[in-house]
């Protein structure tokens, strides 16, 4: 009898497509499971989603979680996680795995990095170091790392962005990926391909001709959620997938509240990361239908019920919005997992119900429906939160600079 053929890194099976939309449900094969999309993956950037297990994480019904190829490579290293097993096996993780190339941090790093066409120079956030990735590292690292995708390294454009300095920055994406394509040695893997251009239509379709001429076997929509408006997100998405073959997955990278899912999936998205469910739990808000519920609110001080009566979650199934208020207002370690629980388990469920709504050919008038019902969060209080980060990163940049002229008298 001939011996089966070893099974390919990655193999995408369209499903359905909502007549109504550009909605699709698929399948997702990879080395370590397969993928029932759309779906969201966690954020796990150094080799944990903050404050959850494991077995938590499978709890929840997370399918795959996205690790941070910058942060492993200075911390522990990915030679030593090579050496104990790979991934998978260091963080005790037995699902797929996407890991990320760095190109995001270029952007939010951008205080600490010196960019060329080769590739870029950081000074380490951790302790002042210079550390250096390019294409062919990141791969490298990405491959020591063993996850179910990589992807490529590219440079993620800062908003708002000239059109002359998203090119450029789009051109550099184009030679990066191919010198990626050209660096990946390892055959159970699969890379994907990064479309950038800024918020101009024109290098959009540019980038995706010139990204899909590369064949990968998946592609993702970088350079969002960096500052723009959720408008101007739509449009891009919207102007960019129909570019993308129809037989390879689509992800839109760093997008993640409830309605970004619902819009995204609508243009035609099959994959979503983002860290904003697990920061803001940590910061007591929670997801429900309606919208956003802070937990530290005086409402819930005396609610027996759950936060969320719908919710199949741990957190729900178990304790009162009572108890978890209490766990905030008391500044205990034991809220920041149950809200990040319950939030995982929501976008888990959201993903659920699109994609059951895509396979019965309701999925238009299910998004309809679930945007009219939720509450979106106030745009200024956004753009508010951006700023904060920015002012962290700036902090940053200063401390770094105290230490190296201390250093240096």
């Amino acid at each position: 009898m001939p011996q089966a053929a070893p099974r390919p890194p990655l193999s995408f099976t369209l499903e359905a497509t909502d007549p109504g939309s550009a909605a699709r449900a698929g399948r997702f094969a990879t080395p370590h499971g397969e993928i029932l999309t759309p779906t969201f993956m966690p954020v796990g950037t150094q080799a944990t989603v903050k404050s959850l297990s494991p077995e938590e994480l499978t709890g929840v019904g997370a399918q795959i979680i996205l690790s941070n190829t910058y942060h492993l490579f200075l911390r522990p290293g990915a030679d030593l996680i090579a050496r104990l097993g790979g991934l998978h096996r260091f963080m005790r993780w037995s699902g797929p795995i996407l890991t990320d190339s760095g190109g995001f941090q270029v952007f939010s790093l951008a205080h600490l990095r010196k960019l060329d066409d080769d590739g870029v120079t950081f000074r380490s956030h951790i302790d002042g170091s210079e550390q250096r990735l390019t294409p062919e590292r990141a791969i490298q690292v990405q491959e020591q790392l063993g996850s179910d995708v990589m992807m490529c390294f590219d440079e993620c454009v800062e908003y708002p962005a000239t059109p002359e300095r998203a090119r450029a920055a789009m051109e550099r994406t184009h030679r990066w990926a191919e010198r990626c394509r050209r660096a990946q040695t390892r055959t159970d893997q699969a890379l994907f391909g990064i479309v950038q251009g800024g918020t101009y239509e024109d290098l959009r379709r540019e980038s995706a001709r010139a990204i899909t001429a590369l064949d990968f076997p998946g592609y993702a929509i970088g350079g969002v959620s960096v500052g723009e408006t959720k408008d101007e997100c739509w449009r891009i998405t919207a102007a960019v997938t129909p570019l993308l073959p129809h037989d390879r997955p689509r992800y839109l990278m760093g997008v993640g509240s409830p309605e970004d899912l619902v819009e995204g999936v609508a243009r035609g998205v099959d994959l979503f990361d983002c860290v904003l469910p697990t920061r803001i739990a940590r910061n007591g808000t929670v997801f429900t239908d309606a919208g956003r519920i802070t937990l530290t609110r005086a409402a819930l001080r005396e609610q027996e019920a759950p936060i969320d009566p719908t919710c199949d979650c741990y957190t729900c199934a178990t304790f009162s919005a009572a108890y978890v208020h209490h766990l905030f207002k008391a500044e205990e370690l034991l809220g920041y997992r149950l809200a990040s629980i319950h939030n995982l388990r929501y976008m888990a469920r959201l993903s659920a119900r699109m994609r059951a709504a895509v396979l019965d050919g309701s999925f238009a008038p299910w998004r309809d429906e679930f945007l009219a019902g939720y509450r979106v969060a106030d745009e200024s209080k956004r753009q508010e939160q951006r700023q904060k980060r920015l002012a962290s990163w700036e902090a940053s940049r200063g401390a770094l600079d105290a230490s190296a002229e201390a250093a240096e008298s």
